[in-house]
């Protein structure tokens, strides 16, 4: 089975400065209230979401492998 991975937004902490957007516009848009939100739960593996991920200023991005739920970003300690 091809690896998938889960996108996640935690809207408490998203302070809408759209940089994953302007990353990775295939897998991220804003809401009308400006905030980030994966356009798709479940995508495949892809280098833009995961400098989306690294890049939040607010660390509101989590990524998980869809299959084996572990962390892809931020990565496990």
């Amino acid at each position: 089975m091809a690896e998938r991975w889960l996108l996640d937004v935690d809207h408490r902490v998203c302070v809408s400065s759209g940089m994953c957007v302007g990353l990775a516009p295939a897998a991220f848009e804003l809401t009308s209230a400006r905030q980030s939100t994966p356009k798709e739960a479940e995508v495949d593996p892809d280098d833009a979401v995961l400098d989306a991920a690294e890049n939040c200023p607010a660390e509101a991005i989590t990524i998980t492998d869809a299959v084996t739920g572990a962390a892809v970003f931020p990565p496990a300690d």
